[in-house]
Order: C-alpha cells, then structure tokens, then sequence
C-alpha cells in the first residue's frame, strides 16, 4: 500500500503544478479580444461570400477593429443598413454601399440554341465542362445544370428554358455564384443598372451566328448609337462600362441579334 502512495503522490504533485502553470500561462499570455468584435461580427449576415475582399465575415470583423481606416461599406449582402450599424458601433461615418446584382451573359436557351452532344452524366456544369466544354453548340455558353443556383444562399437563380436566370429582387450581390460558374459567364453589376449584354461568345460572328440565334456578332451597331460611349466591342462581343452608362436603352433598341437587354 505505501509502494502504491510513493507512486501516486508524485504524480498528483506534478499535476497538480503543471495546472497551476498552464492556469498562470493561459492569463499572462492571454490575447484580449477587442470587445466590440462581437459587436461588429453579429452586424455582418454570415454569408461568408468574400466580397468585402476579406476571409470571409469573421475577416472583415477583424480587419474592421483591428486596421484603421478599413471601409465599413464593404458588404455588399448587408447594404447601407449594415455599414450604417457598423459606422455606429466604430464610431465613424457613414459610408454608402453600391449595391449589386449577378447577371448572367447568355441568352442562349433551348428557343436560340441547341445541345452539341447528348450528355448523360453528373448534373454538374463543372462535370459537363470536362466533356467537350460542356453540352451545347456554344462553348462559352450557360451549360444550365444549376452549379450556380444550388450555391446561391438567397434562392434567387432558376434554370429557365436550359439556362439560369437571376430573380433581381431576391439577389443580394453576393458573388457566389460568380465564383461557381465553370464557364465565368456571370458578373456583378450596380443593382441601380439595367441594362446587361447577355452573350460571352468571343468567337467572330460568322461563327457565333452558326452556334447561336442571340449571339453578339460583334457588328458595333450598339458603339454607334450609344450616347455616352459605355458600350464597346471587346474581344468580338459588347461589353458595357456601368461608370459611363445612363441606362438610354438605344444600344438594346439597336442590337441586331437583341442580346443586349434592359431588365426591369
């Protein structure tokens, strides 16, 4: 019995102050949390999107209490009633948030093109990417599987007539669903905007015409009418500058293959 205790009673000792240190340890090298991070992170939606530019909100929460001078209009889901709450809580002033929305460039559903191969695979538009860069005649088209509207946390993209389709009042500009696309066919616009040119075919428009009824053909009819040069032809397709455009609708009015749209 008295081996036993010879045994134990070190032991115990040697515990007891290894966790008096750690104890003593865990207070002296403890990192103090700035109190208003809680504050500040419980403002933010969760989304974790990234589009603040940050490791998601946890990372913007730090950068925002940590870093001087660090924009609290950076999150695009939240809007101006979160960089209001966030400009309260800091202390600093209020900073508008430009709100966004996705839009996806194609137009080119089952009524204006057609598949290229009879796909039987994972309904995955990465998947079908691998295989001849997707199923339709157009290869830099919307592949319509739904990569984009299952990531989507807002439920605000649907696959309407074999390609997706934004819902604007349900999109909150995330950008996730830019992310997802294999064929990065979607972007974000300012939310104030409307009009969109919905193709991302590059190829010349002979050939574009042949995969696609509504591709850009590059023809610059839209350059032309244009009243505040925000439209230009890059890379064989229309591309719009949304810091010069007025939303006039005569690029749209004029576009010979009509993929140039204004959404209401």
């Amino acid at each position: 019995m008295n081996v036993i205790l010879m045994a134990v009673i070190p032991v115990v000792i040697i515990g007891f102050i290894c966790a008096v240190v750690l104890v003593a340890a865990s207070k002296i090298m403890a990192v103090k949390e700035d109190e208003r991070f809680p504050k500040v992170r419980d403002c933010l939606p969760g989304a974790n999107c990234g589009a603040c530019g940050f490791a998601g909100c946890d990372g913007y929460a730090k950068a925002l209490v940590e870093k001087d001078g660090t924009p609290t209009n950076l999150c695009i889901p939240g809007a101006d009633a979160v960089s209001q709450q966030l400009s309260e809580i800091l202390g600093v002033e209020f900073e508008d948030v430009e709100e966004q929305i996705a839009v996806v460039h194609c137009s080119g559903d089952c009524f204006n093109t057609e598949d290229n191969v009879d796909y039987r695979g994972i309904e995955s538009c990465a998947a079908a990417k691998l295989l001849f860069g997707g199923k339709g005649k157009c290869t830099y088209g919307c592949i319509g599987f739904g990569d984009c509207k299952n990531a989507c946390p807002n439920d605000a993209i649907v696959i309407e007539n074999g390609i997706a389709q934004i819902c604007r009042p349900d999109c909150v500009g995330c950008g996730i669903c830019v992310k997802e696309c294999p064929n990065g066919i979607i972007s974000l616009m300012p939310a104030v905007k409307h009009t969109a040119v919905l193709c991302s075919n590059k190829d010349k428009g002979a050939v574009t015409r042949k995969v696609c009824k509504s591709g850009c053909i590059g023809c610059r009819k839209c350059e032309k009418v244009c009243p505040s040069e925000a439209i230009k032809v890059v890379n064989n397709v229309a591309v719009i500058d949304y810091e010069k455009c007025v939303d006039c609708g005569a690029c749209a009015e004029n576009c010979t293959t009509k993929c140039i749209t204004v959404k209401s």
